[in-house]
């Protein structure tokens, strides 16, 4: 029997780590009203994240005891999800405030798209990074460039090659026929890989102007020309850069994604070497994590 709007069971997946329990308090109060499920799912911090979490809002806090990755972490989630009959997953991060019509929204957009005959990978809010208050673009390739694609007006879905996970609603069966995340891929580029592997596929993705979210991206950020640029530790910096080789190494990826992603890797090792400090940390866990995609060396560092 096909899903419609009204009968579309939608479960949550919010993947912790050593979280801000306020604003994980947050994001349950503001988004468990808009799902029919909500599972936690918490990658081994250093503190019982389920004792300080209203159990009366989720489904299930599973505690996996030690850091699997965020791909892991989703996936366990997903299962979850497609054994309690959702058709939809809509995944989190724990530094996400989704607006109280977020789900609503995005739902009608995959709806919408289907109607016109559309095979949809995932739909996506429109969000505003609440370090810096900078209203996020969405990514379309084109050419050898990527173009960031403001919102021209609130009702309008663009077309985009990936979303950011957090925000991020999939129809079930859409995950079905693409697969799962790559769990060797631990952290950093999982939802650029599954986005683009399911535009492979002939499957599209949409960001919704009319759905919007506040997200933290990166640990801080440095001004840079008129924008603000996300900063993260010289880990994470290390799993962008091991990554993304990674990812130009697959046969299915296009030559024209393999230029821009080879091209972003040179600036950004170039940007955080030089502009970011500890500046030598940085430069090494970036040279290592060049070798280590190269060599498929994958999994947590």
């Amino acid at each position: 029997m096909q899903t419609s709007l009204t009968s579309a069971k939608i479960s949550g997946v919010i993947v912790s780590y050593n979280p801000d329990i306020d604003a994980l308090r947050h994001l349950v109060a503001a988004v468990a009203p808009q799902l029919d499920q909500l599972f936690i799912i918490d990658n081994g911090s250093n503190f019982n994240v389920g004792r300080s979490i209203d159990h009366s809002m989720c489904t299930a806090i599973i505690e996996l005891g030690d850091n699997y990755g965020i791909a892991r972490a989703q996936n366990i989630g997903i299962e979850r999800a497609r054994s309690s009959g959702s058709n939809f997953v809509l995944l989190l991060d724990q530094d996400s405030i989704p607006a109280s019509d977020m789900v609503a929204k995005l739902l009608a957009a995959v709806f919408a798209k289907q109607e016109q005959g559309y095979q949809v990978a995932c739909v996506g809010p429109h969000y505003t990074d609440s370090r810096q208050r900078d209203t996020a673009p969405f990514i379309r390739l084109e050419g050898l460039k990527l173009k960031r694609q403001m919102c021209p007006a609130s009702n309008t879905l663009i077309d985009v090659d990936f979303l950011i996970a957090s925000g991020c609603l999939i129809p079930m069966p859409t995950i079905d026929a693409v697969g799962m995340m790559v769990e060797d891929m631990f952290i950093d580029y999982v939802d650029i890989e599954w986005g683009l592997r399911a535009q492979q596929m002939g499957y599209r993705s949409y960001g919704v102007c009319a759905a919007t979210m506040v997200h933290a991206l990166g640990d801080e950020s440095i001004a840079f020309g008129t924008r603000h640029v996300p900063v993260h530790s010289p880990l994470r910096h290390y799993y962008h850069i091991r990554n993304a080789i990674w990812l130009c190494r697959q046969k299915w990826i296009p030559s024209q994604w393999k230029f821009v992603l080879m091209w972003r890797v040179a600036r950004q090792f170039a940007f955080f070497s030089l502009m970011t400090s500890p500046r030598l940390e940085h430069a090494k866990m970036m040279a290592l994590g060049l070798l280590h995609g190269m060599v498929n060396r994958m999994g947590r560092r």
